[in-house]
């Protein structure tokens, strides 16, 4: 059967079915009775399972299926949940989730699971013997081949069949013999002699006779079946002299279970079964369920690129009825005036819906952090809660995919610096239970982001002496500063007030990164510390970044768009009210010294007008709590602008973000505001 057209199908719906499984897979840690979760899961995974093996991609197939046995024996009351099992699947979970990323990438998907498919079948049989945790060791510790780039006959293949069937592991063995060796065959036949004392050699490259001959390079190849583990084999190898290195791969599909026709059958069966029992429970719910049905039939999948196609359509359209509106103010038309505000009103919403249609839930981001949460809280013996609010808040989709890292970083930063171990936390006063919530919220054009923690808060004397050591700030500016400003600091390049290197954070890169990627999306990162008490990070993000509210304003014959997130004030200056601080210009801006720079400086644009005028116009933006005034020569108006790249031919200029095409078919230029606060 062709399958290729089915695969954005079989993509789309697999990440769906993960995200269900991935979802209810806590709630069954914390619920463990309640067979109704156990259903969710598992009629997830079958259904996952059935998809990959039509498609044939047997690896998803396998740990799927292996999974699923796992949730009938709990959901049958035959097993009871317990830490060991939710290891497991949470470890399958992301295989599966690699797996499927690798097929959207145009690979095959091909993962070996071998070593989580026998820790699988052991809890199956109730033979559960080690904890998961050395089921990643192995894994990291052995890379793995695929069988199938190995030339290997019928019966070598059978051999490895067997081998399995009866608790044999096949390797695939790389020997480097060191390039002083002379006696070359007889190190190669030390070798055979010391494995066929642990295990079978099925088959070697070069051949047996041309390596015992001396016949090859600096390496060879062998494929050892042993019951040995893959540390012992390299130990008794690299005892032979003159032997360099020893690679050893674990050979995977062998150990993989393939789906069987028959096990389909058997499970298409199961799932009619399964129908009708959801049937049953549902019989006093009819209205609900019609209900439901109803609301699916209304909803279509529209592939992402179609919206973005309509989007960079409809913002030609917005182009035009600028144009359009300056037209009719030359033209003395009546008919051609209410045309053209009915069309504004209509393009107007025909703008919001179109935005409203690239808008996604943040859960899509957020859901991934219980898992997280999960495995770092073992990972350093914390005890740590996540509370999520405000899930259901959209974000630009543009934006969704851009935001993930960060918050990762983020909260990786708050559980390993921030929230304190059990045994501190009791001495301190504290439940023994961190809490960490994960918060996001609409304000205005904006939408906020909230990571807060209730553990021991930003260390100011640390920060403030690591900063001072780093050139940042002197002693003396230091003691001007408040607690959430110098926390601030932590964002530098190159920070970090960690005592030692973790796998988790405290590298000294992490959290500079963030603030660089947050401001590359329009929005900013803001700290509020208190000691013993806590932190929250804030990030301030647009709702969406292609079509912008601006003013617009005149610097000579020039026209430039600043975004009006980032202005708090125009202001008229007199000349000779500016003042002069270090060299530089300043103003008094409601109490406080704010710096001015002049926009006809910073671009170099030429100078055409003769008259001295008296005073500046000044667009106060701000950054954070930074301040700074932009000399303009004129204030036009404000307008919704569509912004648009400047390619790759310009690429990246100063304090420009882009530019975008005006009512009067001039081009406007978007002014980068975070790069002019001084």
């Amino acid at each position: 059967m062709e399958t290729e057209q089915y695969l954005d199908m079989f993509l789309d719906e697999s990440k769906e079915h993960l995200q269900i499984v991935n979802d209810n897979i806590l709630r069954l840690e914390k619920e463990p009775e309640d067979i109704h979760i156990v259903n969710e899961i598992f009629r997830s995974a079958h259904t996952l399972k059935g998809m990959a093996a039509t498609m044939g991609f047997e690896d998803i197939a396998s740990l799927t299926h292996k999974m699923e046995n796992v949730l009938d024996l709990i959901r049958n009351q035959q097993l009871t949940v317990n830490s060991e099992i939710i290891d497991s699947i949470i470890l399958g979970i992301e295989y599966l989730e690699e797996m499927v990323q690798s097929i959207s990438e145009g690979n095959d998907g091909k993962k070996d699971v071998s070593t989580l498919l026998i820790r699988l079948e052991q809890i199956e049989k109730g033979e559960v013997a080690a904890a998961t945790e050395t089921i990643v060791n192995q894994e990291q510790q052995v890379s793995t081949v695929d069988v199938e780039n190995l030339d290997l006959d019928e019966f070598q293949l059978t051999i490895l069949k067997q081998a399995k069937e009866q608790g044999f592991d096949p390797y695939q063995i790389t020997v480097e013999l060191t390039d002083e060796c002379i006696l070359k065959g007889a190190r190669a036949y030390m070798v055979f002699e010391a494995l066929e004392s642990h295990g079978e050699i099925i088959q070697t490259a070069p051949t047996v006779e041309e390596i015992e001959d001396g016949n090859f390079g600096q390496s060879f190849q062998l494929t050892l079946l042993t019951g040995g583990t893959p540390n012992t084999i390299k130990e008794i190898i690299e005892k032979v002299s003159e032997v360099k290195e020893a690679n050893i791969q674990l050979l995977s599909k062998t150990l993989n279970p393939i789906v069987s026709e028959k096990e389909i059958i058997e499970d298409n069966q199961l799932e009619k079964r399964e129908e009708v029992v959801s049937k049953k429970e549902d019989e006093p719910k009819d209205k609900n369920r019609s209900e439901k049905r109803t609301s699916s039939s209304r909803t279509i999948r529209v592939n992402l690129e179609k919206i973005d196609d309509l989007l960079n359509l409809f913002e030609e359209v917005v182009i035009d009825r600028s144009r359009l509106e300056v037209i009719s103010e030359t033209i003395e038309d009546t008919d051609l005036k209410e045309t053209v505000e009915h069309m504004s009103r209509v393009s107007s919403d025909m703008q919001s819906l179109i935005l409203a249609m690239r808008m996604v839930p943040i859960e899509q981001v957020f859901n991934r952090f219980p898992r997280m949460i999960r495995g770092l809280s073992k990972d350093l013996n914390k005890q740590i809660s996540l509370e999520i609010i405000g899930a259901d808040t959209e974000l630009d989709r543009t934006v969704i995919d851009e935001i993930g890292d960060p918050l990762v970083h983020l909260i990786r930063n708050s559980v390993d610096h921030g929230i304190e171990i059990p045994e501190e936390r009791k001495k301190n006063g504290k439940p023994e239970e961190g809490k960490l919530i994960l918060r996001a919220f609409h304000s205005g054009n904006h939408v906020f982001i909230e990571i807060e923690d209730d553990g021991a808060g930003i260390n100011r004397d640390k920060v403030q002496s690591k900063a001072v050591d780093n050139g940042l700030i002197t002693e003396q500016e230091a003691e001007l500063l408040t607690d959430d400003q110098i926390a601030s600091f932590i964002m530098s390049s190159g920070f970090s007030t960690a005592d030692a290197v973790s796998d988790i954070s405290g590298r000294g890169v992490g959290l500079d990164v963030v603030k660089s990627k947050i401001e590359s999306l329009g929005g900013q990162v803001s700290i509020e510390t208190s000691a013993g008490k806590g932190s929250i990070f804030s990030i301030q993000l647009p709702l969406t970044l292609s079509i912008i509210a601006t003013l617009l304003v005149s610097v000579q014959k020039e026209t430039y768009a600043i975004p009006l997130s980032s202005i708090i004030e125009t202001v008229v200056l007199p000349k000779n009210k500016v003042m002069l601080a270090h060299g530089k210009e300043v103003m008094d801006f409601r109490g406080k010294v704010i710096p001015i720079v002049s926009l006809a400086s910073i671009f170099k644009v030429p100078s055409m007008d003769n008259q001295d005028h008296q005073d500046y116009s000044i667009v106060v933006v701000k950054k954070g709590e930074k301040l700074t005034g932009l000399i303009v020569d004129g204030f036009i108006g404000q307008k919704e602008v569509v912004l648009k790249s400047l390619g790759n031919y310009l690429g990246e200029v100063f304090a420009i973000s882009g530019a975008t095409i005006l009512g009067d078919g001039e081009v406007a230029l978007i002014i980068d505001s975070n790069a002019l606060v001084k």
